[in-house]
């Protein structure tokens, strides 16, 4: 977040589901965040533990002015206001999914949503302008049933979903809401994000690079503001169960060195993690998938992914498992005995591939595999033409796991 150096983080476990996935009581209303912090520690109190302006400075930059923006409470009843449906009609500006029997001048409200609109101004927003939370809710519950939409190729899906949940973040913004049920939204919102990017790999286009990358910065941007949220709801009686498992995913992307993070070292940022975070076993695993990928130790890394990753935790892992998997080829060519191939079928369980898949992943790496007297295929070592293309191997091979291969039926189910 732009300007933004130190967020507070306390507290961390998450399901696409739109149920919420803490123990808050029902019946714990919501709560706007207070114009300036309170002094009032009690548990029991009604104003939150974070002030506005800290949330604001979260809220992902999605309003270039929002603190010149007046206090507002949402009145719109549907998912698009029907002023802007309205134009967009006029001037065709109607996304695929929001077209009546796909009629690029004609909608509906029940398929209209609200695009993202970066500047906003204070003079002619009103009421009828924003959404309440429980048009927001439903909105979120509409754009997750179409993330697996077959009708169109899914970077024409995610586009708009991307689009239309930024929209969801900016009307919470501009309301200050920041209760429990927010705080499920902002879980199932990082949950898009990071699913998102794990089909936008399996995508060709020339624009899938830069969908990938705004699609990563919007994941950072949501998962610190989920932080603060957590901070902002914090009483002596809650428990967020899926905390840990969304701190996690934050060490995990730091598995890309281009991550950008809060703008502190990782280092930095675990000394504010409380003790039972830490010691958490989502955490735990994240940490030590992190030292095994800093370390080389590429066979713990792998093995360790398939048995105990989680299948978004496994998501945010899967561009690493390459570079692992070339780290180990690269150390079999250079330290194996020359007299004596290795044998891919032994390579290949190490490494958890289709044989076939890694004679290709050797091939795409710059090294020519041989067949022994027996018919076996087999990895020549001491090669000079091992190569290490720039950006990587962009072609993945998926983990030979059965747990793995579950992980399609469990995207469904989420």
């Amino acid at each position: 977040m732009a300007g933004r150096s130190q967020p507070p983080y306390r507290r961390p476990r998450g399901n696409f589901s739109s149920s919420s996935s803490r123990s808050f009581q029902p019946s714990q209303p919501c709560r706007k965040f207070q114009s300036h912090p309170t002094n009032d520690a009690s548990p029991d109190s009604n104003n939150n533990k974070t002030s506005s302006s800290n949330l604001d400075r979260s809220i992902d930059g999605d309003i270039d002015d929002v603190h010149n923006l007046p206090s507002l409470v949402g009145t719109c009843p549907f998912m698009c206001p029907v002023e802007e449906r309205e134009k967009r009609e006029r001037l065709r500006d109607l996304a695929v999914f929001e077209r009546l029997y796909g009629n690029p001048r004609e909608s509906s409200p029940s398929l209209a949503v609200k695009k993202f609109c970066r500047t906003i101004s204070a003079k002619t927003l009103q009421d009828s302008d924003v959404r309440p939370l429980s048009v927001l809710e439903d909105t979120l519950n509409y754009l997750c049933n179409l993330l697996d939409s077959t009708e169109h190729p899914f970077e024409v899906v995610h586009d708009f979903i991307f689009d239309r949940m930024r929209s969801i973040r900016q009307d919470l913004s501009m309301q200050n809401i920041s209760c429990s049920r927010v705080v499920s939204m902002y879980e199932r919102m990082v949950k898009f994000h990071i699913i998102s990017q794990h089909k936008l790999r399996r995508c060709s286009g020339s624009n899938i690079s830069s969908l990938s990358y705004l699609n990563m910065e919007q994941l950072m941007k949501a998962l610190v503001t989920l932080f603060t949220l957590y901070e902002a709801n914090r009483t002596s009686q809650s428990i967020f169960e899926n905390e840990a498992e969304f701190f996690s995913f934050y060490v995990l992307l730091h598995l890309d060195s281009k991550t950008q993070g809060t703008g502190e070292t990782l280092s930095l940022w675990f000394r504010r993690v409380p003790s039972h975070i830490m010691k958490s076993t989502e955490m735990n695993f994240a940490r030590k998938i992190l030292r095994y990928f800093r370390l080389g130790f590429y066979k713990n890394f792998i093995h360790i992914t398939e048995s105990d990753a989680s299948y978004l935790q496994y998501c945010i892992i899967e561009p690493s498992i390459n570079e692992v998997r070339a780290l180990a080829i690269s150390c079999v060519n250079y330290g194996g005995y020359k007299p004596q191939p290795f044998p891919l079928v032994a390579l290949s369980k190490l490494l958890m591939m289709k044989e076939w898949d890694l004679e290709s992943f050797c091939n795409d790496s710059g090294l020519q595999t041989s067949v022994d007297e027996e018919g076996n295929s087999c990895l020549p070592t001491k090669q000079t033409t091992l190569i290490h293309p720039k950006g990587g191997l962009h072609k993945y091979y998926p983990l030979e796991s059965e747990r793995f291969e579950r992980f399609s039926v469990v995207l469904q189910e989420l």
